[in-house]
């Protein structure tokens, strides 16, 4: 029962620590407690390996969860994201009305993704997927403005939408498998049932791809994300842009690599039909981030480009590929939570939303602003931090990967993508570090240092760090799981 333990015991604990009556200095150290049980009881699971099924609906339709290699990669991401915005949200949601209900969804979707991550078959998943939509649509409309609520509904709108036609692919691969349909790499798909109906299988699993990779934010579906980032408490919106949002990554790979297949899918339109949204989304979510002038919603397009350099190299449909992506997948997870909190710790100090509000706030927030430069460099993809080997391998695997054009096309778009992120994250360290003149009278305020409580610069300094780690070890980390 550990794997059902790790998932109920945030939810549990969330609720009742939110619920009941008591000082809020106890309240915290709960929440804390609560954090750490959560976080030892997933490393159990990972380390034991325990499998369980609560509920049988029929011989092939059931709930059950096991961690494999690839669920235990991801769910250390979730672990190390989710641990850092907790800690940062006990100073940051102060500022906020309602704490505890925030907490109370925030410890609710944890569980709700930890399920994603050790679900064994394609049902748990679905399941899973949309309890964490459900539960963190409130996080975004936390504030309840008029613009939060509809940042909201349009998160849920598109997640929901796109999650049926998860499902539409979910049920035709059990229609068309026989035995089993626990996950295994190469899938699970018996070819004698689908004989002479190719074409409708490659059409619902295109579909499955364009559904769940909503939640990536993958191109017609990406709109909910620079609607709803802005308005959401930073720590909610480090969550669905850092990881959150993987949970479509992962949601693909498992219904691709591990159900239907990648054979029935090489070389066919839906394989070069997949890996020209993902370009088109690469190039068109940098330039939006290149031209967006508020901080938080430049980093939602940065989100839409960067998690789509995942989705790119999944669609290679190679081992390389997938092992490029899951590279990019921690590495952008750590930068990218580790940016929205930086904005966010903007937004505490000084109320700054915009761009050109960040001339001199280096002088100010030295540690705040040196977190930020390192995950940008990341992102932008300088050695040896985790951006440059999650891209290094991801075009590697697109220039070997028998593709025609998009062998050149792959590589060619991800250059022109670092260097409009090197515009649109560098040119704000260079202002924050280099002003340049500063109005007379205006000197002691720029450089009178401001940094925040260490509940906020610990997480994003320790996020930092990760994108240093991801660097130098994540190919040794992966070998390790074998994947």
């Amino acid at each position: 029962m550990l794997p059902c333990g790790a998932i109920l015991f945030p939810v549990i604990a969330g609720i009742l620590i939110s619920a009941v009556g008591m000082e809020e200095k106890v309240r915290t150290r709960l929440y804390a407690a609560a954090a750490a049980v959560t976080d030892l009881l997933c490393i159990l699971e990972i380390k034991s390996g325990a499998s369980v099924t609560p509920v049988v609906f029929s011989e092939r339709l059931e709930f059950s969860f096991s961690p494999d290699r690839l669920g235990s990669y991801v769910l250390i991401a979730v672990l190390i994201l989710y641990t850092a915005v907790i800690i940062y949200a006990f100073e940051y949601m102060k500022m906020e009305e309602r704490p505890n209900l925030f907490f109370a969804f925030l410890y609710v979707s944890w569980g709700a993704l930890i399920g994603v991550c050790l679900s064994a078959n394609l049902v748990t998943l679905y399941f899973c997927f949309e309890v964490l939509t459900l539960t963190t649509v409130p996080l975004v409309l936390h504030e309840r403005t008029k613009e939060s609520v509809a940042g909201a509904m349009k998160y849920l709108f598109y997640s929901v939408g796109g999650a049926l036609l998860g499902l539409l692919a979910v049920f035709f691969v059990y229609f068309y498998s026989k035995g089993s349909t626990a996950f295994v790499s190469g899938g699970f798909l018996d070819p004698s049932l689908y004989a002479g109906h190719e074409a409708v299988l490659k059409g619902v699993l295109f579909a499955g791809i364009i559904g769940f990779g909503t939640k990536a934010g993958l191109y017609p579906m990406h709109g909910w994300l620079p609607s709803a980032h802005p308005v959401a408490p930073a720590p909610a919106s480090a969550l669905l842009s850092g990881i959150v949002a993987k949970a479509g990554v992962v949601a693909i790979i498992r219904l691709v690599f591990f159900s239907a297949g990648t054979e029935i899918l090489k070389g066919t339109w839906v394989q070069y039909a997949w890996m020209s949204l993902t370009l088109l989304t690469i190039f068109m979510g940098s330039m939006m981030a290149f031209r967006e002038k508020i901080v938080k919603k430049r980093l939602a397009y940065s989100t839409i480009s960067q998690i789509s350099y995942i989705l790119f190299s999944l669609s290679l449909m190679s081992a390389e590929g997938l092992r490029g992506g899951l590279l990019h997948l921690m590495g952008h997870a750590a930068a990218k939570g580790c940016l929205f909190l930086v904005a966010g710790t903007f937004i505490y100090c000084f109320g700054i939303h915009e761009v050109t509000e960040l001339k001199g706030i280096g002088k100010r927030m030295p540690v705040t602003m040196w977190c930020f430069t390192i995950v940008s460099l990341s992102l932008v993809g300088i050695p040896p931090l985790a951006g440059f080997l999650s891209k290094w391998e991801i075009a590697s695997a697109a220039v070997g990967s028998g593709t025609g054009v998009f062998e050149v096309l792959g590589p060619v778009i991800l250059l022109i993508s670092a260097l409009l992120t090197g515009g649109y994250l560098l040119t704000i360290v260079v202002e924050a570090f280099f002003p340049g003149h500063v109005e007379e009278g205006k000197e002691a305020a720029v450089y009178e240092n401001a940094e925040p409580s260490p509940l906020m610069t610990v997480p994003m300094a320790a996020l930092a760090g990760v994108t240093v780690i991801v660097g130098v070890f994540g190919l040794s980390v992966l070998a390790a799981l074998g994947l």
